[in-house]
């Protein structure tokens, strides 16, 4: 039934450039086969629910100014609170839309199928940057925490050198698989954990619950409190890009981002519970790379060198997910002629290797940025990203309610409006706050973005560079002029 409601490749090739879309009506795509080579392993439960944790959080490594900007309580209420507000929200959209289109590109797809191509183009552009920005953080990160026992790492040559040989080793890494990634992030994490479950432990006579509740509302940076909050608790959705590489989607990725919210919450509760609790509250002291200093004053030298080796482990994990992530969307682009045909060619371990090449080129063009500009940067690109989930989300929810969701939030259409409305007011927040150099530098990168797409169009116009759609993939609309008859399982 489901190969009667697609459309043979000819049409879709005769449909709209870079995406064929039409004004038809929706395929429900539930059943259709991915375009993945069947030599290639996908990726199961386990190291999806890591590289889900690593996409989003790997350990509690960089919550830290999260303390300096506002103090123990409303730190700790933050990652308690938090999650609720946007976690929970965009990890429930990301396991409804992701298996209603279980393909490479994620929410690109999405946002192509509910606004059309253009704006679909715009979502992967702003994504994609606020990913590499996001990632060029995690060097910057490694840097920060290997600094005090190396002191030649805190700036100058060696700094630069130690940047781009990690970027090298670790763009390796993943272009030698998706599976390899995975099993990778799995022992990571549970190595960048542990040393926060022994430091618990050891500082348990040493806590004194009294220091969780200082609080100074007069005193609190609110800009850098909610986009370190921000930074560490979003991304849900990255995971969706590699929809196409996961064994069973419709099943295991819901799953998959259940257990890692739990993961990720923990990972970031527990430690800063002990660290606030054990050692007297220095807010000046609280900024990235602080909880090895924590771990010495609990537990010695020895837990020191734990964390800030699970703090270089941890980074790791971040880096090969993320680029994971961002290097499958841009394939999932090119097998949807957003983009030239070449980003879509894979290695021989079925990795995208163009799209690694670009991912890795923008880490170490970013990489001079400090900690707190690519935050605020990536978190004000992310914003807009997410603004046209949420619309698409709606949309589609609105026009299309009878489409087949294999997974789908339990709230009806004005549940899923209201779900988004939290959200929605906190991206205003972090945009409000953002500071005049952040906000010209993102909207010089939107302004791309808006050109980049019709100047695409015009090379694919003259033929300069080969576009394809992959004949693998369903498409988006149909020419069926009765409603909702191809919507139906």
């Amino acid at each position: 039934m489901q190969s009667e409601k697609l459309r043979n490749t000819a049409n879709r090739q005769a449909s709209a450039a870079m995406g064929g879309f039409s004004d038809d009506e929706y395929v429900s795509v539930g059943e259709v086969p991915l375009p993945r080579a069947d030599n290639f392993k996908r990726v199961s439960m386990l190291p999806l629910v890591f590289i889900i944790f690593y996409e989003v959080s790997g350990g509690p490594f960089g919550v830290e100014d999260a303390v300096g900007a506002a103090g123990p309580l409303l730190a700790l209420l933050g990652f308690l609170v938090f999650p609720f507000i946007w976690s929970i929200p965009e990890a429930l959209l990301t396991a409804e839309m992701g298996t209603m289109f279980p393909e490479n590109g994620g929410y690109v797809v999405w946002v192509s199928a509910a606004l059309g191509p253009y704006w679909g183009f715009q979502q992967g552009w702003m994504k994609w940057l606020s990913g590499v920005i996001d990632n060029a953080l995690y060097p910057v990160l490694f840097l920060d925490y290997l600094k005090s026992a190396i002191p030649a790492l805190e700036g100058g040559l060696p700094r630069v050198l130690a940047v781009i040989a990690l970027t090298v080793v670790l763009t390796y890494m993943n272009y030698r698989g998706l599976t390899i990634v995975g099993w990778v992030a799995v022992l990571l994490g549970i190595f960048s954990l542990l040393p926060f479950v022994v430091m618990g432990l050891v500082a348990i006579p040493k806590l004194e619950p009294s220091r969780w509740f200082e609080v100074n509302l007069q005193d609190v940076d609110w800009n850098l409190y909610l986009n370190t909050l921000f930074w560490n608790l979003n991304y849900w959705d990255s995971i969706s890009t590699l929809a196409g590489e996961v064994d069973n989607p419709k099943r295991t990725l819901p799953k998959a981002l259940f257990y890692a919210l739990i993961l990720v919450v923990l990972g970031y509760f527990f430690p800063l519970l002990t660290g606030t609790g054990a050692v007297s509250v220095n807010r000046g002291l609280w900024t990235d790379g602080y909880f090895s200093d924590i771990a010495k004053i609990i537990g010695g030298v020895w837990l020191r060198w734990w964390v800030q080796g699970a703090a270089a482990m941890s980074n790791m994990g971040m880096f090969v997910a993320e680029m994971s992530s961002d290097s499958f969307q841009l394939l999932g682009m090119a097998e949807r002629g957003m983009l030239p045909e070449f980003f879509g060619k894979r290695s021989r371990h079925g990795t995208p290797l163009i799209g690694i090449i670009f991912s890795a080129s923008g880490v170490l063009l970013l990489s001079w940025l400090s900690f707190q500009e690519i935050v605020a940067a990536e978190n004000f690109l992310y914003c807009f990203g997410m603004i046209l989930e949420f619309i698409a989300f709606v949309w589609l929810r609105i026009k299309h309610p009878n489409a087949s969701r294999p997974y789908k939030i339990p709230v009806g259409t004005v549940g899923a409006i209201l779900m988004c409305i939290p959200p929605t007011i906190l991206i205003c927040a972090v945009l409000a706050l953002s500071t005049l150099k952040v906000f010209l530098i993102s909207m010089v990168a939107v302004v791309i973005g808006l050109v980049m797409q019709p100047c695409l169009r015009y090379v694919e116009k003259k033929r300069w560079i080969k576009f394809s759609i992959s004949s693998d993939l369903q498409d988006l609309h149909a020419n069926n002029q009765n409603n909702n008859v191809s919507l139906l399982d």
